[in-house]
């Protein structure tokens, strides 16, 4: 079933409870599953590159080790890749660092007719300096304000936003963390930084709520993933992106009676 979104100004409790949820299903049935969605988006994409009238935005945000590659790799591939642009947001360099916030988040948003996915967006430039304490309260509640009028712009102009917190859990974390260490071909994953970020882990948790309790808007909405358990993520992505565009209903343009007179030269 498709995920409930985050309602408007309540912060959810993001604990580590909230990061697994109940599902009997096997790995081998969640990936059916997944899979089995992939006519259903393929048809719904090729109809809104048809109709080229609008685009969707899809953003991942969430911990190191929450999932976002993996979402990327396994709910993009259901996708034609010729429609389907994915961008990955590291530090700012310095170029990006002279313009506003959101400069390099808006050159990267989807033209029309296409799909648009966001490995992290803005919202490093709200959870990370707050964090880090590098912005003022006065600064990252001008943030908010920006990024919501940011992404009503987007709406208001046919680009669907939704967006994704995959909620990952301390202790499943650890694991993940422990699992590069183990595997040499992981290592090149492992960046001590993360440990450093960890430390912070209920900084992150006050910031994270309170980002989504400002800016989960019925413009752009967010849906908090538990991510614990790799192929339940996975599989909540996918319904709830098919959710969002069955609800946009692309369509194929009307067919052109003109064209029948082309039959002829084709027989």
């Amino acid at each position: 079933m498709p995920l409930a979104p985050v309602p408007a100004d309540r912060a959810p409790a993001l604990d580590d409870q909230a990061a697994s949820a109940k599902d009997d299903r096997s790995k081998h049935q969640l990936e059916a599953e997944l899979a089995g969605l992939g006519p259903r988006l393929e048809r719904l994409q090729t109809a809104l590159f048809a109709e080229r009238r609008r685009a969707l935005l899809i953003i991942l945000q969430g911990r190191d080790c929450s999932g976002k590659d993996g979402v990327v790799r396994h709910v993009g591939r259901l996708f034609n890749p010729q429609g389907l642009h994915v961008t990955g947001f590291g530090v700012p360099t310095a170029v990006e660092r002279a313009h506003d916030f959101l400069w390099r988040i808006h050159a990267a948003v989807p033209a029309r007719g296409t799909i648009g996915l966001f490995n992290r967006s803005q919202y490093e430039e709200v959870l990370v300096p707050r964090v880090h304490q590098e912005i003022s309260r006065d600064e990252w509640e001008r943030r908010y304000r920006q990024i919501n009028d940011f992404e009503r712009m987007l709406t208001e102009q046919g680009t669907t936003v939704v967006k994704f917190l995959l909620h990952i859990s301390r202790e499943e974390q650890r694991r993940r963390l422990l699992a590069r260490l183990d595997d040499p071909e992981k290592h090149w994953k492992f960046d001590p930084v993360d440990l450093k970020e960890r430390a912070r882990w209920d900084a992150y948790t006050e910031a994270y709520r309170e980002v989504l309790a400002r800016t989960s808007t019925p413009a752009a909405p967010w849906y908090v993933v538990p991510a614990d358990r790799k192929p339940l993520r996975d599989l909540l992505v996918g319904e709830t992106v098919l959710g969002v565009l069955e609800t946009m209903r692309p369509a194929f343009p009307p067919a052109d009676p003109s064209l029948e007179r082309y039959r002829d030269e084709l027989a």
